[in-house]
């Protein structure tokens, strides 16, 4: 229906002239004396802002609004329960006002304070006719919603174009998976730039999987039209990285279809599960209202003035609801009777002697780079260092590992000084080789004559394995990973040496394929160089054993005389191996390394044959 305005000419109705007649803007405080509509005079909202409701809050997550829409509020009321980073408090109003629009919705998270979350107006306003200020505009569009994901802002501008049509000639290239048990990635480095071409064969990516870093190469020739995922970026199997085009194409009108693209944040944050509204509205009774001695019960801006002014709760009458002490009831206190903050009590730190000084002194340094203020520009003493790809695919493993097969553990101790012996021979013919290389060695026998070992357990079912493929243990900047040395019976000492040595750089490099860290049929994880005397390691599935083998130690015998004894533990999977069978694994194992001329023999006399 059409507005009426009445003048000393006649009667008109706005919908003839609306177009031409410029709305009134009034100054505020003469808001209230007029009647507003809703085109001729609108009424200019004030902002209610997050607030800060601890001393280290940053920003806060809206779990309800007490107040809808055009619901009055008193001095006193609370208008949202808010998330803080302590607990879930009650945000209440100084004044009487009338909620006009909400901009941020309940369940928003992460808002940071000081950001507009909705406008009030005074009583007798027309709170259905409010106005955004010119300066929340951005603002209310940015703000999220728990229905809008968040994207970030590279990736904002492609996601517009998502309503054009895609070319018939752009391609999808999805995060791949680069091993049977990868179930994320990282995304390195790019090794392409967007419109650089593609030959069969190139990598154009390196990606961190749950074992090392590997390149992702292609096999056909394309155009890298766009890339979508950004490096350092953690990506699920299969989700959109990179827009590719067939050669020949204009690549740069490569489109990008209308799906959501997280971010590195968002990908690797989990939302928070949801407390039920009973347990909310206790936290928000417990924490956001603090009672006093003389029975008023007042708010945390309150209680911050109180403290800031030394004055006492029941010296001032409280105008809000029963028993409740208002922040402008302080204010007006402070101004009546003139008084000005007190300075915060310190106290006294008692003197220390030169030597305590001295003692305290690197202490002291320390803790005086975080003060209690903390000061955004002051550098904190700590430092969070991401967990990797890898590592945090080898916690997982290994966390399953410990909780779901039934672990038991055998020890023995070897005597080594024969071993010892044997080495310095070969040594002195310029053979070198390690320790872990003749326990490789003697480990690969000793599985042939207790095949019983040599097994898998995959589906609830034991797995005999044919051939003995070792693993052992390797530790790179990222975690933990177990290269292989396949068919180590048919390969000598020197051979296992240059295998092991080659593998353990590769792995340090993150250069392994994924056939040479894949599998393996039993794991060896040697710590004796690390002084460890002994140690039990996890089983690593679908493995039945695994090797623990510990430092020499020097020892006196029964007839007193100085021997090198070495611990081994064997770890092993209750379901697949028997104790008898393990112990007759362990038997063999020492009666190899106490005399291990059979395991040096057949090399030593390869290496001869070679020299001459």
């Amino acid at each position: 229906m059409a507005q009426v305005l009445r003048g000393r000419v006649g009667v008109f109705t706005t919908q003839y002239f609306h177009k031409i007649v410029p709305k009134v803007e009034l100054p505020t405080k003469y808001h209230r004396s007029c009647f507003h509509t809703s085109w001729v005079l609108d009424v200019k909202g004030r902002e209610l802002l997050m607030p800060s409701l601890s001393p280290t809050m940053e920003q806060g997550t809206i779990v309800k609004w007490l107040k809808k829409e055009g619901d009055d509020i008193d001095a006193g009321d609370a208008v949202a329960d808010i998330q803080t980073d302590k607990a879930v408090m009650a945000m209440e109003m100084d004044d009487e006002a009338v909620m006009a629009k909400i901009i941020v919705p309940e369940g928003t998270k992460d808002v940071k304070v000081g950001t507009l979350i909705a406008l009030t107006v005074e009583k007798g306003e027309d709170w259905k006719s409010v106005e955004l200020p010119t300066s929340a505009d951005s603002s209310a569009s940015s703000s999220p919603t728990p229905s809008t994901p968040l994207s970030s802002p590279s990736l904002s501008a492609p996601l517009m174009q998502a309503s054009q049509e895609i070319p018939d000639s752009q391609q999808s290239l999805t995060m791949p998976a680069l091993s049977p048990t990868m179930t994320s990635g990282v995304i390195v480095k790019w090794l392409k730039k967007e419109g650089d071409n593609i030959e069969p064969g190139d990598a154009v990516a390196e990606i961190q999987t749950d074992k090392a870093v590997m390149s992702f190469e292609m096999e056909d020739e394309l155009v890298l039209a766009k890339i979508i995922v950004p490096e350092g970026s953690q990506v699920e199997v299969g989700q959109l990285i990179a827009l590719t085009m067939e050669k020949g194409s204009d690549w740069t009108k490569a489109v990008v279809p209308s799906i959501t693209v997280p971010t590195p944040a968002a990908a690797s944050s989990k939302p928070a599960p949801a407390k039920s509204a009973q347990v909310l509205a206790t936290t928000s009774i417990t924490t956001g209202s603090l009672p006093s001695p003389s029975g008023q019960v007042y708010g945390l801006a309150v209680k911050r003035l109180l403290e800031e002014y030394n004055l006492s709760s029941g010296s001032i009458k409280g105008t809000g609801r029963p028993n409740r002490l208002l922040k402008s009831d302080v204010l007006a206190h402070i101004q009546a009777h003139g008084l000005q903050k007190v300075a915060p009590k310190t106290a006294a730190v008692p003197a220390l002697s030169k030597a305590s000084k001295q003692q305290d002194l690197s202490s002291s340094e320390i803790t005086s780079e975080r003060p209690s203020g903390l000061g955004k520009n002051i550098p904190s003493a700590y430092k969070d260092v991401p967990v990797s790809n890898i590592r945090g695919i080898i916690a997982k493993r290994l966390a399953e590992s410990k909780r779901n097969i039934p672990h038991s553990y055998q020890c023995i101790d070897i005597k080594v000084d024969k071993l010892n012996e044997i080495r310095e021979k070969l040594k002195s013919e310029n053979v070198s080789v390690s320790v872990n290389d003749f326990v490789t060695k003697a480990v690969a026998h000793a599985l042939l004559e207790c095949p019983a070992i040599n097994t898998l357990y995959q589906n609830d079912k034991i797995v005999q394995l044919q051939k003995v493929d070792i693993s052992f243990a390797v530790s790179i900047p990222t975690g933990l990973i177990t290269p292989i040395i396949f068919d180590v019976p048919s390969k000598g000492l020197t051979e296992i040496s240059q295998n092991s040595k080659e593998l353990a750089g590769r792995a340090r490099e993150g250069k392994l394929q994924p056939n040479e860290f894949q599998g393996g049929s039993f794991t060896i994880s040697n710590l004796g160089m690390f002084g460890i005397k002994e140690f039990s390691a996890i089983i690593n599935p679908p493995q039945t054993a695994i090797l623990a083998v510990g430092t020499g130690r020097r020892e006196l015998d029964s007839n007193f005389n100085t021997v090198t004894r070495m611990t081994t533990t064997l770890s092993y999977d209750r379901r697949a191996i028997d104790e008898d069978q393990a112990a007759d694994f362990l038997a063999v194992l020492r009666a190899m390394l106490e005399d291990p001329t059979f395991l040096a023999v057949g090399r030593a006399q390869a290496h001869r044959h070679k020299r001459l």
